[in-house]
């Protein structure tokens, strides 16, 4: 019995497609089939039922997932007790759309408090993060707003305030901050709510209590091509992570704060339940650090 012939078992457990399954482990489809097989044959049992049209586990199957869980956790604790103090080896950290300077300043901040630690970024979508967090594949990934997930705790590392992204020659870019209810006028675009529910609840929630439905525009593809819109005085409005914004340049978009208590969402660190480990409390340290970074420039 090999560790990725569970790791495998595991990713397709939670998938429940062999496809999904070999995307997320980023190998072939039939090797990850192919090892399941030669599990099945070693413990003698069938531990997925297989058709054309689903997979799912056998009654052996679901006994035998925790198990497998347990033992790649404790694989994990072994090799973080290799690397001792948390300041060596390799973090796998998933990161979100948006994090702007707070990333650059976690990087630093880790950079100085584990020079011989290594940094491997994984960008995937937010319910992969939690998967993958929850199965070993990740040590830990950034994710906003109140998610949960089985096996997952979140550490609330600091809020990311949002801010009105409009067209520069807008009237309302003379102002220092904008109202929301000053732009009930103007069509709102957002990314859609399954790729980014916190976010597209938060605002549409807040342009309701301020006391106007927003006007949805045409979506777009991305962030990218929602400002060359803005950029281009296209009559639109949008809103963007301002720790994002301050990356930005651009003299077409203006960016400015929300009157009043504003909008923002907690960012937190989504880390094992089984698994706090000494890697993890550097990286909650470099967290903390760029935290209090970000609020004495704001």
């Amino acid at each position: 019995m090999e560790l990725r012939q569970l790791r495998y078992f595991v990713t397709v457990a939670e998938e429940l497609h062999f496809g999904r399954a070999a995307e997320r482990l980023h190998i072939v489809q039939s090797a990850v089939s192919q090892q399941i097989r030669r599990l099945e044959r070693e413990l003698d049992a069938a531990l997925l039922d297989r058709s054309p049209r689903h997979v799912r586990l056998t009654a052996a199957g679901e006994r035998f997932l925790p198990e497998a869980r347990a033992v790649l956790a404790a694989a994990e604790r072994a090799r973080d007790a290799v690397a001792g103090d948390g300041r060596g080896g390799v973090l796998r950290l998933g990161t979100s759309t948006g994090l702007g300077d707070h990333l650059d300043r976690v990087l630093e901040a880790l950079g100085r408090r584990a020079p011989g630690l290594g940094v491997e970024l994984v960008s995937v979508p937010g319910a992969a993060r939690l998967r993958q967090v929850a199965s070993g594949e990740l040590d830990a990934a950034f994710v906003r707003g109140t998610a949960e997930h089985e096996g997952v705790r979140l550490v609330r590392v600091w809020q990311d305030p949002l801010v009105v992204a409009l067209p520069a020659r807008h009237p309302l870019a003379a102002e220092a901050d904008v109202a929301l209810e000053d732009l009930a006028g103007l069509p709102l675009r957002l990314t859609e709510r399954r790729v980014n529910p916190p976010l597209v609840d938060l605002v549409v929630t807040a342009c309701q209590e301020a006391g106007f439905e927003p006007v949805p525009a045409p979506a777009s593809s991305s962030l990218q091509d929602t400002l060359a819109a803005i950029g281009a005085a296209t009559p639109l409005w949008t809103v963007v992570y301002a720790a994002h914004a301050r990356l930005l340049h651009s003299t077409r978009v203006a960016f400015r704060p929300v009157r009043g208590p504003g909008l923002a969402l907690p960012t937190s660190l989504a880390v094992r339940r089984s698994a706090p480990t000494a890697r993890l409390d550097v990286l909650l340290e470099a967290c903390a650090e760029a935290a209090a970074g970000g609020d004495h420039e704001s």
